[in-house]
């Protein structure tokens, strides 16, 4: 029985990452694709035009936003997310940081090509796709956890933040490994920066056509 109880957090830590790591798949799949779509997209905005520099400039603010919010999420969860309820800072105004702060920095992708559809497309799969990943953890969650995460749940909103019911909490203990796993995942969204202004360029010079634009 000791053994047992003993490896129940090995069990539920087990079935928690294989959520955690389809949320990475997600996350770079989603990237990969929208990345070669927009190839041969070009915004309704030429580069270099205010309002281009603007869009690409409020999109370097989400992404910096989204990868700050998931460390400060991963501080709150530090691993503990199979163990017990986290209902501290981030996890106090809604259920899902992490896949909110990953769908804002997605969103900030999505304006490095100066278009405001393509902030909004990025959120919108992003978010939509993490959904799908979220009702399968919940049902896992609630097999766990029992009638605590019932309660939470009641409280607390799945997805968009209510910030009026923001509690401070308890941090508890985190590893440090996780921290950095979410910085080194986050980094990824950073790619997007030279990688949108490289795209640009040959699209500039003919180097690679433009099959459609978007406003």
């Amino acid at each position: 029985m000791a053994d047992e109880m003993k490896s129940q957090p090995a069990r539920q830590t087990e079935g928690l990452g294989g959520y955690q790591h389809m949320r990475r798949i997600v996350l770079a799949v989603l990237i990969v694709v929208l990345f070669a779509a927009l190839l041969f997209g070009q915004s309704t905005f030429p580069p270099d035009t205010p309002v281009h520099e603007s869009i690409e400039m409020f999109g370097v603010l989400l992404i910096f936003l989204g990868i700050v919010g998931r460390l400060w999420s991963t501080l709150y969860i530090g691993g503990r997310k199979s163990a017990e309820v986290v209902t501290g800072g981030p996890y106090s105004i809604t259920r899902n940081p992490l896949y909110l702060f990953s769908t804002v920095a997605a969103a900030g992708v999505g304006a490095q090509i100066g278009s405001f559809s393509g902030i909004i497309l990025f959120a919108l799969l992003c978010a939509g796709a993490f959904h799908i990943v979220i009702l399968r953890e919940e049902r896992y969650l609630k097999e766990v956890l029992g009638a605590p995460y019932q309660a939470y749940l009641a409280r607390v909103p799945r997805f968009f933040p209510n910030l009026t019911i923001y509690q401070e909490g308890d941090t508890g203990s985190f590893k440090p490994r996780l921290l950095l796993n979410t910085l080194l995942d986050g980094l990824v969204f950073l790619v997007a920066l030279p990688a949108f202004e490289l795209i640009d360029g040959l699209q500039q010079s003919g180097m690679l056509p433009v099959w459609f634009r978007l406003p």
